[in-house]
């Protein structure tokens, strides 16, 4: 599939958390609200949701590994990223600057390019209240990332749609060139 021009164009990145197998739910909202979307998995987060649907609903190829130098480039830049679910893992690698993943390689990417980012954040209260959590989300928002509210339960009330509300508060179109 050929992005559609008069479409902005969003990133998906989704990590390894039960909720994510409904991450059809924030792609759904996204093009009812006119985005083209392409999805970058977490390698563990491929586990938790079904590839082979998600595809056929984007109509890009799931990202979830580097490319290999001279290989196309399967998405545009991004204009935002919304990172649902968001895990203790990767907000503490992401504030890091710890960039092993394509996942981590380009939400550093984006948010030293001041692409938009929302992120709606998957974290049990025992590891929200390591002291590393609290200290990487307080670093990500001073770098201009949205966040939403954290969730620990299942899928229900997860708030998919938050994502993009937070974006829109940005105006959900950035100007950064990131190379997945």
């Amino acid at each position: 599939m050929t992005r559609q021009a008069d479409k902005p164009f969003l990133y998906v990145v989704v990590c390894a958390a039960g909720v994510a197998e409904e991450v059809s739910k924030l792609i759904t909202a996204a093009q009812e609200r006119n985005w083209d979307v392409g999805v970058i998995a977490t390698p563990l987060g491929l586990g938790f949701i079904d590839a082979v649907a998600i595809e056929a609903q984007t109509g890009y190829p799931i990202r979830s590994a580097w490319r290999s130098p001279g290989d196309p480039r399967p998405f545009p830049d991004p204009d935002a990223v919304a990172v649902a679910p968001a895990t203790f893992n990767t907000i503490n690698k992401w504030a890091a600057g710890i960039a092993d993943t394509l996942a981590l390689g380009t939400l550093c990417e984006a948010s030293g390019l001041g692409v938009p980012i929302a992120v709606l954040p998957r974290v049990s209260d025992g590891l929200a209240a390591h002291p590393a959590y609290e200290e990487s989300v307080a670093r990500l928002s001073r770098m201009g990332v949205l966040f939403g509210d954290r969730h620990e339960g299942g899928a229900d009330g997860f708030g998919w749609e938050r994502a993009l509300d937070l974006l829109a508060t940005r105006g959900g179109h950035g100007a950064g060139r990131v190379r997945p």
